[in-house]
């Protein structure tokens, strides 16, 4: 494990402590939990763009042309936007 030295402003300092003690963690683990989060959202990022830029579209669109144009079967509908159950 690594340590790094955190420069943090007083009043963001407190807002951590302050969400810490309420999530019962330690500041640590706050902090580490934070930057995972934000590591991963990235990288997931990064995967999406990756996949995208290798789609092949005009196969997809192939594939789609092959879907029978059919009603939805019981269930399986579209509901309105207002109807959604919540």
């Amino acid at each position: 494990m690594s340590a790094y030295s955190l420069r943090i402003p007083a009043s963001l300092m407190r807002d951590a402590k302050d969400l810490a003690k309420r999530s019962d963690v330690s500041l640590n683990q706050f902090f580490l939990t934070a930057i995972a989060e934000r590591v991963g959202a990235e990288q997931t990022q990064e995967l999406f763009a990756d996949l995208a830029s290798r789609a092949d579209f005009d196969a997809f669109q192939d594939i789609l042309k092959r879907v029978p144009d059919t009603p939805p079967l019981p269930g399986d509908e579209l509901a309105a936007p207002d109807q959604v159950p919540e």
